[in-house]
């Protein structure tokens, strides 16, 4: 969900006065060659261990798609927001090897 921008006025007293809208355009996805995700090992809430993938460009739809086939592909659960894909577990070689298999750019990183 976007949320909208309004430039300039605040208010207006005008009753046919239009605002003008920022939009921001990351309705374009690049293509898996060009993409350079970045798969981590992470420790979220009591401790637990999750796999964090980041670095991806483009819009929240085709994230959604990439994370719902990893999280079933692993057979864990997992949630996709604010541009990452977090899985449940410790999954960087299978994830690796799956993001490598649909064609993108993807290493391991951190410790």
């Amino acid at each position: 969900m976007a949320k909208k921008n309004f430039t300039g006025v605040i208010y207006s007293t005008d009753p046919d006065f239009q605002y003008q809208e920022i939009t921001e355009d990351n309705s374009s996805t690049l293509p898996p060659q060009q993409q350079n995700l970045k798969i981590y090992l992470d420790r979220k809430g009591g401790g637990k261990m999750v796999t964090r993938i980041n670095g991806f460009i483009g819009n929240d739809a085709d994230l959604e798609l990439i994370g719902k086939k990893l999280k079933s592909k692993c057979g864990v659960g997992g949630s996709v927001k604010e541009g990452e894909i977090l899985v449940q577990g410790d999954f960087r070689d299978k994830v690796l090897t799956l993001l490598v298999a649909d064609g993108y750019k993807a290493k391991k990183a951190g410790g």
